[in-house]
């Protein structure tokens, strides 16, 4: 068994009056904390995916309610109110696909309608404890996902959904380093297109907490299962539909009908913030579309070209193609056959 250790570099850092941001594009040549004292920053910070993983971007959002509430609150004045309620929406606008920014601004609504005398107090507080609850989340999930995944010879992950991606520890990273320390388990890596989190982020983050891990390319990974070297593939969630149907980076969708070709099961590991239960199935997930030039060469970045790009970057994996649903409350197996109604009051 090798001892797990923290993992040094953290997403997210605040510092009592400011929010450090690692930037995640420079990653793993270069480690370097933008630092934003207001809530523009940090929907820039979001929106250029400095930060992204869908905990991350909630909590990231959190603390820039909390800037926005430094930067504009008044005693004996409601104006700061408006304001705030402004930075809210730029921070909402950020980003669309991962549900967990929407929710963590709606805690942040929550705690400041019911401060009595301090909302800088109770903002702090409030994007505090969603920080820490996330945290504590991931690793409650590692553990149950841990439970499914006992024997387990090969595992592979897809984008990153570790420590860089939440508050620490990880989703479907979560659930790895879990196994990992309880038995030897092979893990690979998709490189992930078209910004390479897997390449950069998944596994330079295993590497540093000890985890041997081998990286493929994303087209490979069909003779992957074909070899037999794999039992499972775990990735995490942006947005999960009340029938189980569940946004990922793109090329999920790929692996999950490859899996099923392959006789591999497929874990979402995913806080229950990532449950959007307004929604029914994934049809309704708005997938964001970015900017053509993050995928295309430089050479076809010119009005005469005839070279455009699609670039999606997510896609919505069918509840009937999951095997299991990780979360925090508690795992839903098959989750075409009941969705994920179970989780809703699992707490209560």
């Amino acid at each position: 068994m090798t001892r797990q250790s923290k993992l040094a570099v953290q997403a997210l850092q605040w510092t009592g009056d400011a929010l450090k941001v690692l930037d995640q594009r420079q990653l793993p040549e270069t480690i370097v904390y933008d630092e934003y004292s207001d809530a523009a920053g940090v929907a820039e910070a979001i929106a250029s995916m400095r930060v992204r993983g869908a905990p991350a971007i909630g909590i990231a959002a959190a603390y820039g309610v909390v800037l926005s509430v430094m930067r504009h609150y008044s005693a004996g004045s409601d104006q700061w109110r408006q304001q705030v309620a402004a930075d809210i929406d730029r921070l909402a606008h950020s980003r669309p696909t991962a549900v967990n920014l929407f929710w963590a601004l709606d805690q942040m609504k929550a705690a400041l309608i019911q401060a009595q005398s301090d909302p800088l107090a109770a903002a702090l507080a409030c994007a505090e404890k969603i920080h820490a609850d996330d945290i504590a989340a991931n690793h409650a999930m590692g553990e149950l996902g841990a439970d499914i995944l006992a024997g387990a010879k090969g595992i592979m992950t897809h984008c990153n959904a570790g420590a860089l991606a939440t508050g620490g520890y990880g989703t479907a990273l979560g659930v790895i380093r879990s196994v990992y320390r309880r038995q030897p388990v092979n893990v690979y890596a998709g490189e992930t297109r078209p910004w390479l989190q897997g390449a950069r982020l998944t596994v330079w983050e295993l590497a540093q907490d000890g985890i041997p891990a081998t990286l493929i390319a994303d087209s490979a990974a069909a003779w992957l299962m074909k070899s037999g070297a794999i039992d499972w593939i775990v990735v995490g969630a942006d947005r999960i539909a009340a029938n189980g149907d569940a946004a990922n980076k793109i090329g999920t969708y790929s692996l999950a009908v490859l899996a099923k070709q392959h006789g591999v099961k497929l874990m979402v590991a995913a806080p229950t913030s990532t449950i959007d239960w307004s929604i029914k199935d994934g049809s309704s997930i708005e997938i964001e579309q970015r900017n053509p030039n993050e995928l295309l060469a430089p050479c076809y970045i010119k009005e005469a070209s005839l070279v455009s790009a699609w670039n999606p970057v997510f896609d919505v994996t069918p509840a009937e193609l999951i095997s299991a649903i990780v979360t925090e409350k508690g795992v839903v197996l098959n989750p075409s056959e009941h969705g994920v109604g179970s989780l809703k009051h699992a707490d209560q």
